[in-house]
């Protein structure tokens, strides 16, 4: 059975489970170490995806049928010198030679079950069917675990919410109390799903602020809190900017503050030294008239795309501020696009020295080609930001 033929009738049967291509016959650093190939199912039709890596960036492209196969003969013949197919009838090895010579080694005892990755199950954080406090008090979910179907957007954001904590935890996870401003919570769901998940499921323990300018709002957590009795947490009305602490801030939390609210809660966290922030921004709407690029007017003169990169600008700048000060920054979807529009997490952590030289000139080169200058979130920094 030469390469072709069992490649086809691995397809054709769909009896892949994972295939790995490694050993590459260069040292491109453009092509990936290795390629993992596994069948996902999509809208009721069998795909391909193959993962490559990239700069540690994991890179996704899913092929259906033929397509897939020419890309499959094509790696092995000319990228990877390996490959190990894993399937329902059995595991088949590719060797080729420095010749380009192919061998392919059988081993029919060695089968595997195919799992197509878009049919399983999400496994959450927290679990429909196992029953959560909060999220049965809140009305999110039944005293039995049942998730109510059009509360379920809701469960899926508390989810990503808790994943982007989990990923955010090395720097204070050993901390002996993790003390937590939430700016802008409102009716706190994910407020309690912090404290869920650090008291109930980490076993740390914390203290945790919420805060919003709504008292009817605060009144309701501030009981939700008691009869939940979750000790260390607590509600405050308030406004960001008159908030002010003495405390060892470990992180801050700003979902949704809006425009420039989200840049004082930014400065807050700064000067604080959280060593996590996670910032949903809200309604960026201090750049709009000030962003100006000659060489794209024909986009700027229209009001819906001047809105939507002003938003992108925004956050970038908020980015590019936050690595000068130290912080290591993604952007990252918080959400999806179907959900809101309002979906870019900025997740810093604070990792190195502030003021670095690379970061500050990437600053001012992103605000020279807008055209930008007194910027809020500089005015409010400006002690801090002393790097002209």
């Amino acid at each position: 059975m030469d390469l072709r033929e069992l490649l086809s009738d691995i397809i054709n049967k769909n009896t892949l489970s994972k295939a790995i291509l490694s050993n590459k016959v260069t040292k491109d650093k453009s092509i990936s170490d290795k390629v993992i190939i596994k069948p996902v199912k999509i809208k009721g039709e069998v795909y391909y995806q193959f993962e490559t890596f990239i700069d540690n960036k994991a890179i996704h492209i899913n092929l259906e049928g033929i397509l897939a196969l020419e890309e499959l003969i094509s790696l092995i013949k000319e990228s990877y010198k390996q490959g190990i197919f894993k399937t329902a009838e059995g595991e088949y090895q590719v060797l080729v030679s420095k010749k380009g010579k192919i061998k392919i080694i059988s081993n029919k005892d060695q089968t595997s079950e195919i799992e197509l990755s878009h049919n399983r199950p999400k496994k959450y954080i927290l679990n429909e069917g196992e029953p959560v406090d909060f999220l049965i008090h809140l009305g999110v979910m039944s005293k039995e675990g049942k998730v109510f179907k059009q509360k379920y957007n809701k469960f899926k954001q508390i989810n990503r919410f808790l994943e982007l904590v989990e990923a955010s935890l090395d720097t204070i996870i050993d901390e002996e109390e993790i003390n937590i401003i939430d700016f802008g919570c409102g009716k706190s769901y994910l407020t309690f799903a912090l404290y869920y998940y650090l008291v109930k499921i980490k076993g740390k323990k914390v203290k945790i602020t919420g805060l919003d300018l709504k008292k009817d709002v605060i009144d309701f957590c501030n009981i939700t809190t008691e009869e939940l009795g979750y000790d260390n947490l607590e509600f405050v009305c308030g406004d960001i900017k008159d908030h002010f602490t003495d405390e060892n801030i470990h992180m801050v939390v700003t979902l949704h503050a809006c425009d420039t609210a989200t840049d004082i809660a930014l400065e807050k966290a700064v000067r604080w030294g959280a060593k996590v922030i996670l910032s949903v921004p809200c309604c960026q709407h201090e750049l709009y008239d000030k962003i100006d690029n000659n060489n794209l007017k024909g986009m700027l003169k229209h009001g819906i795309i001047r809105e939507k990169l002003s938003s992108l600008v925004t956050d970038s700048i908020r980015g590019n501020v936050l690595e000068i000060l130290g912080y290591q920054v993604q952007l990252l979807e918080f959400i999806g696009m179907e959900h809101t529009p309002k979906n870019i997490m900025i997740r810093a952590i604070q990792k190195h020295p502030k003021y670095r030289a690379d970061k500050i000139k990437e600053y001012n080169d992103l605000k020279n080609i807008w055209g930008l200058d007194n910027l809020f979130i500089e005015e409010i920094m400006e002690d801090i930001l002393k790097f002209d």
